[in-house]
């Protein structure tokens, strides 16, 4: 499937029927979700879902939350942007990722991280009657779409959400999301954010 033009024909649809449906974006930091934003605010209504319970330590965490936070107070957009802060549970992805350590990144630790974050977010588009969710995690070329976009559509079934495919990367959106990172001088980190990672970079999330 090409997320991308999916997403564009739903986007033309909104504009067509002048509806802007409120949006739970989960996001996994200041940087990529620059871009995300820029973007879906002129179709959306949004709240952003800090959820990141693989960053570590807790002090890498404050900064990358903060980082997020003063993104939105000087990003313009055209449909309001809001803020939500999931809490810190380090032991839910040490649970999560016991006896899968030594996978290489980009395997079945990050699949099953994936799901751990797209869960809660979809509980929380759930809870309080989003109309769709979806996730930066698409944009960085170190994340798989189609995995993000399975995992994402089985969850919002499961919850009865609508999971808003896509695959950021598109339409230069990583190339966007760098240039905005620059222009707001955001802190961009050279790894995911997990202690896994952190001991094998693998370039910039």
């Amino acid at each position: 499937m090409n997320y991308q033009k999916e997403l564009d024909k739903l986007t033309r649809r909104l504009e067509a029927e002048g509806r802007v449906p409120r949006l739970l974006l989960h996001s996994c930091c200041a940087p990529c979700s620059s871009y995300v934003l820029e973007y879906l605010s002129n179709y959306f209504s949004i709240a952003v879902f800090y959820y990141n319970p693989n960053i570590f330590p807790e002090s890498e965490y404050t900064k990358r939350i903060c980082e997020q936070q003063r993104l939105l107070d000087m990003l313009p957009a055209k449909h309001s942007i809001s803020f939500i802060a999931g809490p810190y549970e380090s032991e839910r992805f040490f649970k999560m990722a016991k006896g899968l350590e030594h996978v290489k990144e980009g395997g079945e630790r990050c699949f099953k991280c994936y799901e751990l974050r797209l869960r809660e977010a979809a509980k929380m588009a759930k809870n309080a009657e989003f109309d769709y969710f979806t996730t930066t995690l698409s944009i960085s070329p170190l994340k798989k779409a189609e995995k993000l976009n399975e995992i994402g559509a089985r969850l919002g079934e499961e919850y009865g959400v609508e999971y808003l495919k896509s695959d950021f990367k598109k339409k230069n959106g990583y190339k966007r999301s760098i240039e905005l990172s620059k222009e707001y001088g955001l802190y961009r980190q050279d790894h995911c954010g997990c202690v896994f990672s952190r001991n094998e970079p693998v370039g910039q999330e």
